[in-house]
């Protein structure tokens, strides 16, 4: 038995940043539509020009994250589950973790479900990895 996984590798915070932060707004569009959902689906009435979209940089945990901040105190209602929410200025909601991976970590993710790193390739780039996966013996 063999386990392929691609993996996006950890690169600078130069390339990383404007990927989830691009200037047209797209990611930021995505990101909200999170609460356009909320809207639709459950019933809530959040005013998505009231949050911004924000990326966090987070090195130690070798990850992307995007959160969508609270512009000012506001309180929201999400009719299908009875539920009130209250935001406070700046407060954020996490919405995304997109990890990323060095070899060393692919490994020690490996070691920890039993499993063995037999092979890995990269793209010229050094942006992607394919990682080719085994029982550990």
């Amino acid at each position: 038995d063999r386990l392929l996984v691609g993996a996006d590798l950890w690169k600078s915070a130069d390339i990383l940043v404007p990927a989830y932060d691009d200037p047209k707004g797209i990611t930021a569009q995505f990101n909200k539509n999170i609460l356009a959902r909320i809207n639709k689906e459950l019933g809530g009435n959040f005013d998505l020009d009231k949050f911004e979209h924000k990326i966090v940089y987070n090195t130690e945990l070798q990850r992307i994250e995007m959160h969508l901040l609270s512009t000012e105190e506001q309180t929201y209602t999400i009719k299908s589950l009875d539920l009130k929410v209250s935001f406070q200025k700046g407060e954020t909601i996490h919405t995304e973790s997109s990890h990323k991976y060095t070899l060393e970590r692919l490994k020690r993710v490996a070691v920890e479900a039993g499993l063995t790193l037999q092979q890995h390739w990269r793209d010229s780039k050094e942006m992607m990895s394919l990682n080719l996966f085994a029982p550990s013996v």
